[in-house]
């Protein structure tokens, strides 16, 4: 699009695209920017992600000015980026430059110019600025003409027009007309040669607030932000995104007030977990290693099931069955069109204050995609799908509902109770047939719903009745019940010995500090998440440094995995009793074992699944066993994907006997709150011990085994028994505790006055940092560690930078050549350890 501009603009401008021209074609050891313009083209991109940091160490004058006035500098910018790549059309022929425009896309640390929807304020208009929130709405996209072109059949000529709105990035121009011109200057008639016009891709988004991050008592505030060109539906609604873009006003309000836009520049998904980072993480060399290594061991399945949500004391075989569902059963398509779905459905029902919704949450933050829902606050079209109205066109279009968008994911809906009949029905298809049909004004249409659903739920009368059948503590009706693999019935049993061992365990969790903190103090809030996009020359290795996968054990925090399975305590159970695997490793175990091919049936498991799936629905039941759930058809599939989701755990390509074995004792205890004894004696030696303690001789091989979970029976409390903790053992945490006078000094030597960025300085032919600028570095540096990244072993540079100049003016920002030798002058000093572009702690 052609500008019109005075002389003394364009030789500003062509300065400073000279001046970005240069800096993109020097390269030093830090980026190298030619190569990735090489990439771009090859992957056919169109936008180049710069990293700022970069920019400032080579031209800080250039980097501030992006900032304060990013029209005129973005601009120059992206003409010497097109500038370039017309020049090396020698080496990239097959690539027609002329039909495509590249962008600029910034990343980096911005410092007080990264704002969020509550705190942008005029100041900020026409300023480039960062800002992170969930994305609440999407328009459909639309092309919206850029140029028209026209033909005159009586001259023979064509004619062009450009258009520009108050949208428009990169332009202080006014905007022009939309409408498309008839006729020429002459009089004669045109027409529109639509095939020969421009077109660009249009689309306009709401931001809103996080909401942990509103103040207290307020509603989270929103924004609109317009995308256009290659970042239309980058982001969908409910994704957390932070976003570099324009800030500007569009004119056009009442009473004074003008309408304000974000345009943006560039998009980076943020997570919606816990932790950090994209649910989906790359998986290194070395993580693939130690995960296959763990697969070896015969008690892996242990392992992993032990040390999901370590602060939820007890319930293991619950614990169990989460830990299938996340890994997930093998989904089949047969020829005829029969889908036969692999997702695992759990119910739990039981007494209030039995960790329901924290084994909820825990799964939320868990599964890589997870939606959370609540039974009275959920409609039946909430959860499907709604027809709505577009409020730009008028017209109808289809909202997915929490189900819709939890497609390859977990939907977790809490009080499941509480749900009207009329909106339950709503979701008796997706947990089956996996789909949502749709048929109402004038739509007709089937959309894609395969999810598994997590539901809690309080029995009819608030207490379980464990004098009455299940069926008639539970509200919900056979044909509902059969559709949820299974059902963990969870009891509140008063017993003084367990009462006690829950009791310490809990105190133990409230006695616990993290690391930094000053016992009395708050506790940092840890939610923010740090600006970080992936520039250009992030290393995509995490380092040569393996890490351990296992948590560093805390006698606070891991006090419940010491607890004895049964009345005494062997030597080789003594050895193991410190393994706790780190949730984030779990995470990564469970995506690389969904990654792999499913497994298959073998003849023996076959042979056994249908062997237990007779017995169990020809067996005898008055043995005070009472079903939860009816046996029907649906319990053979069951037990088919529980055998086939443990066999992934174990990363094996084939479900065996012993899986199938596994898949039974979970489903027994889910059907009868008991695991068969006659099956425990075949896999454990017999523990007569603990029959005469409990005084229970037919759950005495569930209480070797060390299975805890909710069940109306006294043999929950004797799984869970654990022998009170020495007086001693506590008065032993409390020097570890007094160790935090220095953290605080170390924050407190934060407050001193930032000393002010200069020119890049060279001794001796190096580049040096300033002895007050490493101060500031250093100190602003131990903050972060005690409290940002106070439970990370190690970080990469370029985010550590972000975190070093989140909040700083723009003449104190450091840049990544100042922080690298920042960081290199205290490996000096071996107060950390840099390698790679990652940061180690020492």
């Amino acid at each position: 699009m052609s500008r019109n501009r005075t002389g003394d603009d364009a030789l500003k401008e062509d300065d400073l695209s000279r001046r970005f021209g240069a800096f993109l074609e020097s390269g030093t050891d830090l980026y190298n920017y030619e190569e990735d313009i090489a990439r771009l083209l090859q992957a056919k991109q169109t936008r180049l992600i710069v990293n700022i940091d970069d920019l400032r160490d080579h031209d800080r004058q250039l980097a501030d000015g992006l900032l304060k006035q990013p029209i005129e500098h973005l601009s120059a910018f992206e003409d010497a980026l097109n500038r370039i790549i017309n020049a090396a059309q020698g080496n990239f022929e097959k690539h027609n430059s002329d039909i495509r425009t590249y962008r600029i896309g910034l990343s980096g640390s911005f410092g007080d110019h990264h704002v969020s929807p509550r705190t942008l304020q005029a100041m900020q208009l026409n300023k480039m600025i960062s800002l992170e929130g969930i994305i609440t709405r999407c328009s459909l996209v639309r092309p919206k003409m850029v140029r028209s072109v026209h033909y005159c059949p009586e001259t023979r000529g064509f004619y062009s027009r450009d258009y520009r709105d108050a949208l428009t990035s990169l332009s202080n121009e006014p905007p022009t007309t939309s409408i498309t011109p008839q006729t020429d200057d002459d009089g004669h008639l045109l027409q529109m040669e639509f095939g020969h016009s421009v077109f660009q891709d249009h689309q306009r988004i709401s931001i809103q607030e996080m909401p942990e991050r509103a103040p207290a008592g307020q509603l989270p505030r929103s924004t609109d932000i317009v995308l256009e060109g290659d970042l239309v539906d980058k982001c969908k609604p409910g994704d957390r995104i932070q976003l570099v873009g324009i800030y500007r006003s569009i004119g056009g309000g009442a009473n004074g007030t003008f309408k304000s836009l974000i345009l943006a520049n560039n998009i980076n998904l943020l997570s919606m977990k816990l932790g950090g980072g994209i649910a989906q993480t790359p998986l290194t060399d070395s993580d693939i290693r130690t995960i296959n290594q763990l697969a070896k061991r015969p008690d892996i399945f242990n392992l992993l099931s032990s040390s999901l949500a370590p602060s939820i004391y007890g319930h293991e075989y619950i614990k169990k069955a989460i830990l299938l569902l996340l890994l997930g059963g093998a989904e089949k398509n047969l020829a005829n069109g029969t889908h036969i779905r692999g997702d695992i459905n759990l119910l739990m029902v039981g007494d209030p204050s039995t960790a329901k919704s924290q084994l909820l949450r825990f799964v939320l933050n868990t599964a890589p995609l997870a939606i959370a829902t609540t039974g009275r606050g959920s409609s039946g079209v909430g959860l499907t799908a709604a027809v709505t109205t577009d409020k730009e066109t008028g017209e109808r279009r289809l909202e997915a509902g929490a189900m819709v968008l939890a497609d390859r994911g977990v939907v977790c809906i809490d009080e499941f109770d509480k749900m009207s009949d009329i909106d339950r029905v709503a979701i008796h298809e997706v947990m089956e047939q996996q789909t949502v049909t749709i048929a109402k004004a004038g739509i007709h249409t089937s959309l894609n719903a395969r999810c598994s659903v997590v539901a809690a739920a309080n029995p009819i009368y608030g207490q379980y009745d464990i004098h009455k059948d299940p069926h008639r503590n539970i509200a919900l009706p056979d044909s509902l019940l059969s559709r949820f693999d299974l059902l963990f019935i969870v009891t509140d049993d008063v017993d003084a010995t367990r009462d006690r061992q829950i009791a310490d365990h809990v105190l133990r969790l409230h006695r616990y500090l993290p690391p930094g903190v000053e016992e009395g103090t708050p506790v940092p809030d840890t939610t923010s998440q740090p600006l970080f996009i992936n520039g250009p020359n992030i290393p995509e290795e995490e380092g040569t440094e393996e890490i351990s996968p296992f948590e560093k054990y805390d006698p606070l925090l891991h006090a419940a995995f010491n607890a004895p399975t049964n009345g005494r305590e062997t030597r080789s159970r003594r050895a193991k009793r410190h393994e706790i695997l780190s949730i984030a490793f779990i995470k990564k175990f469970i995506q690389y074992a969904k990654s792999k091919p499913a497994p298959t049936l073998t003849k023996g498991a076959a042979d056994f699944i249908v062997q237990v799936y007779s017995n169990l629905r020809n067996e005898d039941t008055e043995r005070n066993q009472k079903k939860t759930s009816p046996l029907t058809a649906r319990t053979l599939e069951t037990l088919i994907r529980l055998a086939t989701a443990h066999a992934k755990a174990r990363l094996s390509a084939k479900v065996e006997e012993a899986d199938a074995i596994e898949a039974q004792n979970i489903l027994r205890f889910a059907l009868f709150r008991e695991v068969p004894k006659r099956q425990r004696r075949k896999k454990r030696k017999l523990n007569d011990g603990n029959a005469v303690h409990r005084g229970d001789e037919g759950e005495s091989d569930e209480e070797s085994d060390g299975d805890e979970s909710g069940r109306e029976s006294e043999a929950q409390d004797g799984r869970m028994s654990m022998p009170p903790q020495a007086p001693g053992n506590e008065d032993s945490q409390d020097p570890i505790w007094g160790d935090d006078s220095q953290d605080v000094q170390m924050s407190d030597a934060v407050q001193q006055a930032p000393p002010p960025a200069t020119t890049s300085s060279l001794t001796n032919g190096e580049w040096q940092i300033r002895p007050e600028r490493l101060q500031f570095f250093r100190s602003r540096l131990a903050q972060i560690f005690t409290t940002t990244l106070q439970n990370e072993e190690q970080v990469f540079l370029e985010e550590l930078v972000q975190m070093v100049n989140e909040g700083l003016g723009t003449e104190a920002l450091f840049g990544t050549r100042e922080a690298t030798e920042g960081c290199k002058a205290m490996q000096e000093q071996d107060e950390l350890m840099i390698s790679e572009g990652i940061v180690y702690k020492i």
